[in-house]
């Protein structure tokens, strides 16, 4: 429960710099915040991966618990970044999509890796995920609030995994846990099927 007041502590002031920040509007709604908002939950690809970066730093436990996720969200913006400065990656999607059938393979399987490789493949994967978070920044939109948005919403998500794991962790030596690894492999699976 620590690590999850250290991670809103994290988002708290990201969220209400950014709703200040709303009354200073470019062309999209909320300049761009409301977009980087709802990015990350009208992807299933998203929204898997970073609720499986969740689930696994719960797993893994003491520090990775934060730092794990704090890991993918700082990697994700510096990902968000060189898309807004046209700097292309190669696969971008199919890294995306592979990053899904991976994390929910580590949390199935409950990979015990050490805190730098966790932050490592977190982090490969994150820049990825930034890397099209940014490609689709609606055009018009602030950079700086739509970052906000997504990393906010980022960060819920990976709270939501932590949260999951750390509810149901100790139920049938973690079953349910196991189970939502397994989940998320299958259906990045499925998304992979269909490309």
């Amino acid at each position: 429960m620590k690590h999850l007041t250290k991670i809103a502590a994290t988002a708290l002031p990201i969220a209400l710099v950014a709703s200040v920040a709303q009354a200073h509007t470019g062309a999209a709604p909320g300049g761009g915040f409301v977009a980087g908002l709802t990015h990350p939950f009208f992807g299933a690809d998203h929204l898997l991966a970073m609720v499986a970066v969740g689930l696994w730093a719960a797993l893994l436990g003491g520090r990775a618990t934060w730092l794990v996720p704090a890991t993918f969200v700082g990697v994700m913006a510096a990902g968000g970044l060189l898309a807004v400065m046209a700097v292309g990656m190669p696969a971008v999607e199919i890294i995306i999509l592979a990053s899904v059938v991976a994390l929910g393979c580590l949390v199935a399987a409950r990979i015990k890796a050490s805190l730098m490789i966790a932050m490592a493949v977190v982090g490969a994967f994150a820049l990825f995920h930034g890397h099209a978070h940014g490609t689709e920044m609606p055009a018009g939109a602030s950079g700086l609030l739509y970052s906000a948005g997504f990393i906010l919403a980022t960060a819920a998500l990976h709270a939501l995994g932590i949260s999951f794991a750390l509810l149901t962790g100790r139920i049938r030596d973690g079953l349910a846990i196991r189970a939502a690894g397994g989940a998320v492999a299958a259906a990045g699976v499925l998304l992979l099927a269909g490309i």
